[in-house]
């Protein structure tokens, strides 16, 4: 995770490596491991776990070089390049930052996105994809002075626009260029994320 500038909070996060998978798993074998942790802790405190394939013969694009630059098409091996657990429905991830009190709150698409601005020292919840946002997450997000909506490029700002149409505390933000919440912390530093918000 040092190459996303997140090797400080993985083991926060808890995020963990399949090297070998068990059998009628292998699909996830490669993988880096985001599980999706309870406030609580505890014996059930992994409510689900996603996985990121980073194996060597995914990440390349149809030219068979590896990928460096965002925009250019992986060819992942009979899956994608994120993979939920059978039947699992969407879920916010980092839901221990909704219990801390805060002004403030960081919506964004990803699990990577979340965990970079938990470096800026802001409490943020992620959110799987674009469409995959229930109703039923609202409420938790009315507390707050401000939830800033935070999208990469145009389907990003188009979902969140949206998103905000429910929230009367919501402040959708686009990032410059494109870039998502990660690239900005790698290329610039944690203080560009909380200057996008104003802070």
């Amino acid at each position: 995770m040092t190459g996303r500038g997140l090797g400080d909070v993985a083991a926060k996060f808890g995020l963990g490596y399949v090297r070998s998978a068990q059998p009628g798993h292998e699909r996830y074998a490669g993988s880096l491991c985001l599980p999706y942790l309870r406030p609580a802790g505890g014996d059930q405190g992994v409510a689900t776990i996603r996985f990121r394939c980073i194996a060597d013969e995914c990440v390349k694009d149809t030219d068979g070089r590896y990928l460096f630059h965002k925009g250019e098409k992986e060819q992942h091996q009979g899956h994608g390049k994120y993979m939920s657990l059978p039947g699992d429905p969407p879920r916010l991830y980092n839901t221990p930052a909704l219990i801390k009190s805060s002004a403030v709150l960081v919506v964004v698409e990803g699990e990577f996105d979340t965990m970079s601005w938990h470096i800026a020292g802001i409490p943020a919840v992620g959110v799987p994809g674009t469409g995959t946002w229930r109703d039923y997450w609202t409420p938790a997000l009315l507390g707050y002075e401000t939830v800033f909506l935070i999208a990469e490029d145009g389907p990003g700002l188009a979902f969140m626009d949206e998103l905000a149409s429910s929230l009367p505390n919501a402040t959708p933000i686009q990032m410059p260029e494109d870039q998502d919440s990660n690239a900005v912390l790698l290329r610039h530093g944690p203080g560009v994320l909380k200057e996008r918000i104003g802070l």
